[in-house]
């Protein structure tokens, strides 16, 4: 089955194709990094604009690259959300249309489900049910029991910041340029340790997740000005992951999961690559960097799974945008 996939929730306009779930023919993305790095953070009405001109290009050169024309498609999908309402709409309906106009079933795809599946485009055997995933991004930071294809138990998730807004955030505190994750780990890769600790919301008895806390101990710490750039983001990094691979492996331990599949932007971060394949206690399995951040191929890869059931969404559903595991 040739998917053709698109993925606009943020400020990413993407298109790939993808056969049988697992293998991505093509993989575009158009990154808007720049365009909003002088704001600090995305800009939402920016983002949708800069959507529009940036779909269709992309489309025609992820079937370029695929070698392949829409006659050799076999379905389409695309993102519905959650993300940001107007950047949704240009990509979600931007494959409505291509797949009226060919007359191909169409199906809209949960942007969270799609960053689980990027774990079944990484070569060799498909990931072991029942699996525990751990959804860390700008946007989310969700702990998810998925026992089958299709089947989720979202078991804790942040209160507050999600751990890529807290790192972004800290990352502006500090000076760094957007997007702060990958700037705060540089920065923390030139200090061998910190001479302080900031602290771990273990919020107690749940497997939530709270980094609010953690965001207004380090602009205290910055004000101070007791300690360099290098020190500060150590020292926030180590936070960050020990709470995020604590409380993943407790919990993998608990349920008895037979793999933790990492999803998300931050699953790019080394030190969390490397805390949670040291403390779980069943394998780890996270996709190459080009496959956390968002893109079009992880959607792909998700949607093969339900079209293979039958499943396909009318043309006049809506997108949605908050996150809704009810949903998936």
């Amino acid at each position: 089955m040739n998917v053709l996939a698109i993925e606009s929730s943020c400020d990413e306009t993407a298109a790939a194709v993808i056969v049988d779930g697992r293998v991505p023919r093509s993989s575009v993305v158009a990154s808007q990094v720049d365009l909003h790095a002088r704001y600090g953070g995305v800009v939402p009405e920016v983002a949708s604009r800069q959507h529009l001109r940036n779909v269709g290009p992309v489309i025609e050169q992820a079937l370029a690259d695929a070698g392949c024309t829409l006659a050799e498609i076999d379905a389409i999908a695309a993102t519905r959300g959650p993300g940001l309402a107007g950047s949704l709409l240009v990509g979600y309906n931007a494959g409505k249309a291509l797949a009226y106009g060919a007359g191909l079933p169409f199906l809209g795809v949960n942007h969270l489900e799609g960053h689980i599946y990027a774990n079944w485009l990484v070569e060799g055997p498909e990931p072991v049910f029942p699996a525990l995933c751990l959804v860390v991004s700008g946007g989310h930071t969700d702990l998810v029991f998925m026992r089958a294809h299709g089947q989720y138990e979202r078991l804790g998730g942040t209160r507050d910041d999600a751990a890529g807004e807290a790192f972004d955030k800290a990352g502006r505190l500090l000076g760094l340029p957007f997007p702060g994750g990958p700037h705060i780990a540089r920065e923390a890769d030139q200090a061998a340790s910190a001479p302080f600790e900031l602290p771990r919301a273990w919020m107690h008895g749940t497997y939530d997740f709270s980094f609010s806390g953690l965001k207004t101990a380090t602009l205290h710490t910055v004000e101070r000005g007791q300690y360099g750039v290098s020190e500060i983001a150590f020292a926030f990094q180590e936070a960050v992951v020990d709470v995020l691979a604590g409380k993943t492996s407790r919990l993998a331990r608990e349920l008895g999961a037979k793999e933790v599949l990492v999803a998300g932007g931050v699953a790019a971060n080394r030190r969390l690559r490397e805390e949670l394949r040291r403390r779980c206690p069943v394998p780890v399995r996270i996709p190459p960097p080009k496959f956390c951040t968002d893109n079009a191929a992880m959607i792909g890869a998700a949607a093969n799974y339900h079209l293979a059931l039958g499943e396909t969404s009318p043309l006049d559903e809506d997108i949605f945008t908050t996150n809704n595991w009810a949903r998936v």
